[in-house]
């Protein structure tokens, strides 16, 4: 018992510092994406270091999800990558400890942070992207810091265009100094020209003070009723002039109710009743929609719905009327006036507009209902979906990393991230499908759970089966069984021979191979046709045996001590039974994979060739066999004379 927890310790010791830094190094990357992604609005504004310091914490605290799948699945590929690279697997397993029992502390560590995750996103994170998005909009919002560059027109102030020739650095003087101020629209601009002049902004950073000397002012003075080509104006000659222009050079901040209120501020619990009531409110309006459409009148002819009467008041039941002849709206409209007739069709294309227009209306605003819903059901997942893909990416990266028995940062690193961008471009795809509704919510959200998890299964499944899924030799055999490469013949003389060969015997050897290929050659003529091909191919087992008899009558012959015969013994091939002789053991399989054309039809044309080769060996080997068994009668002649 002391031996499984000091495993257990040891387990947890070499997980978590690798644990710890890969998730620092995924948060540090997807802020970098941050930064990047918002570059421009941070940029020139002027802000101060508490306030970009506050958004970044923030923005650490709200990326933390996107980072910690990816740190986990580094983690756990590079703590059993080491382990598997060090042996300590081995030895673990040769102690009698299971991959699954190694695994077990870890497990349960993934599990309680997968809890974490879940509360994380149910409690902190609303918070901390309320508190985010608030701070970033009002950054957006904030004007830019002013610095006004020379011989170019500056057009961050609004309403307002400036433009400066020379500037002093060091004593603050502007020269040449040009202002075009079209806050009263471009008909009506002030222009402003002055020789030089100074700049400096109010104590409450509200307003900038142009202080301009030696310079002229023009000023449209259009008004209504005046005619364009008669439009007075005004000029003004100065000798210094102050300039105000309303400037808010402050950071303000944003309400945070705004944002609280949308989606990504919100809990489960809110989320739902926001779900609750929105559907509440669909529903509504619906039925009211409906029930609208049902008691709309046509063709001018009211709909009627029937009305009770209470109790003690008198009700007198009229007869029911009943039309002699159906009504035929048509006749009633050729026999019209053609004036009245035309007006009752501008009429009808004014009132169908009308109604069009009406439930366009109606369909958009039940449209955005329901992708309100659809956004909250989308952020109510999210809160589930972390923290399986925790434990989805831990039994990932943890049989993956022993099996391929390579630690630090090189492998692991490539195929952690190989895996996140699949995962990443899953789970995005899923996301804007559920958001758009082409597919249910809970089908988008967990698209990439479906996905990946069969994926954990087979590594843990392999993983504790000590299989070689990463071994090179086993995928050469694998496509050397499957397209085959020829293979030479290395035979020698032999000095010492403990059984002669016996040249009828041999002989014997010779014609029944040569029969036997014979027969496979008359058997299989011509091309096997596609459905042939798939359904029945070569016969293995004939092949087989023709390659065993191949085998033991070169095992026999090359006991020979005649040079000629074990040369020509090189030149027999050495056959293999190949996948595409055979493709399929089962008819029914057969049939399936002959259906699917696009994989079907390339597989048959390469299967044929390799076939084609097949019988060029066959013919080789007859006409081999043949010359090896007059080169054993002529060698059995010359040791008789």
């Amino acid at each position: 018992m002391l031996r499984i927890k000091r495993l257990y310790l040891f387990m947890l010791q070499s997980f978590l510092p690798l644990f710890l830094m890969t998730f620092l190094i995924c948060l540090f990357i997807v802020l970098m994406q941050f930064l990047w992604k918002n570059i421009d609005d941070l940029v020139g504004k002027g802000l101060e270091i508490s306030v970009i310091g506050e958004l970044f914490f923030y923005a650490a605290l709200s990326m933390a999800p996107m980072a910690l799948p990816l740190a986990v699945l580094l983690a756990s590929l590079m703590t059993f990558g080491n382990l598997g690279e060090r042996f300590e697997l081995t030895a673990m397993k040769a102690s009698g400890v299971s991959l699954i029992k190694a695994m077990r502390p870890l497990i349960i560590f993934m599990v309680l942070v997968a809890i974490g995750a879940f509360f994380f996103q149910n409690n902190v994170l609303p918070i901390s992207q309320t508190k985010m998005f608030t701070l970033l909009y009002s950054m957006r919002q904030k004007s830019p810091e002013l610095e006004i560059p020379e011989g170019v027109f500056y057009d961050q102030i609004q309403g307002f265009n400036l433009y400066v020739r020379e500037k002093n650095r060091d004593t603050g003087m502007l020269y040449d100094v040009l202002i075009y101020n079209v806050s009263k629209g471009s008909d009506n601009a002030t222009i402003i020209y002055s020789d030089s002049g100074k700049m400096s902004i109010t104590d409450d950073k509200s307003h900038l003070i142009l202080k301009l000397w030696q310079g002229e002012q023009f000023e449209n003075l259009r008004e209504q009723g005046v005619s364009a080509n008669n439009v007075p104006y005004r000029r003004e000659s100065f000798d210094n002039k102050e300039v105000m222009i309303a400037f808010d050079a402050n950071f303000n901040r944003m309400d945070e109710s705004g944002m609280r209120n949308q989606f990504v501020g919100k809990n489960m619990a809110e989320l739902q009743q926001t779900i609750d009531s929105v559907n509440k409110r669909v529903d509504s309006i619906g039925a009211e929609y409906g029930k609208s459409i049902k008691e709309m009148g046509y063709f001018g002819l009211p709909y009627y719905t029937y009305q009770s009467s209470p109790e003690g008041v008198l009700s007198i039941k009229q007869k029911e009327v009943t039309m002699t002849k159906p009504l035929d709206i048509d006749s009633l409209f050729r026999g019209s006036n053609p004036s009245f007739a035309k007006s009752y069709l501008t009429q009808a294309l004014s009132k169908a507009k009308r109604i069009r227009q009406d439930y366009e209306f109606r369909s958009y605003t039940m449209n955005d209902d329901r992708r309100t819903i659809r956004r909250h059901h989308i952020e109510l997942m999210k809160k589930f979906t972390l923290s399986v893909a925790c434990l989805v990416f831990f039994f990932i990266g943890a049989p993956l990393g022993a099996i391929i028995r390579k630690g630090g940062l090189g492998m692991p690193l490539v195929i952690s991230v190989f895996l996140f961008i699949f995962y990443f471009i899953i789970d995005n795809t899923g996301n804007k499908m559920a958001r758009d509704g082409r597919i249910e919510v809970w089908e988008g959200m967990w698209l990439s759970t479906f996905v990946l998890l069969p994926l954990g299964i087979f590594f843990t499944y392999k993983a504790v089966n000590d299989s070689a899924l990463f071994n090179r030799d086993a995928y050469t055999n694998f496509f050397r069984k499957l397209i085959g490469r020829s293979e030479t013949r290395k035979l020698e003389v032999k000095e010492v021979v403990m059984n002669e060969v016996e040249i009828p015997e041999a002989l014997s050897m010779i014609d029944g191979l040569i029969a036997k290929c014979n027969e496979f050659m008359n058997r299989y003529k011509g091309r096997q046709s596609y459905i042939d091909y798939w359904t029945q191919g070569y016969n293995r087992r004939e092949l087989h045996t023709i390659s065993a008899d191949l085998e033991h009558t070169v095992d026999y012959i090359s006991n020979s001590r005649n040079r000629i015969i074990i040369l020509k013994l090189m030149e027999l091939p050495v056959m293999k039974s190949l996948w595409f002789y055979h493709p399929t053991n089962y008819k029914w399989l057969g049939w399936l994979c002959a259906a699917m054309f696009p994989i079907g039809i390339p597989l048959y044309i390469v299967g044929t060739r390799t076939q084609d080769k097949l019988k060029e060996e066959i013919h080789h080997i007859i006409t081999t066999c043949s010359e090896l068994a007059s080169l054993l009668t002529v060698d059995t002649e010359d040791t008789d004379n």
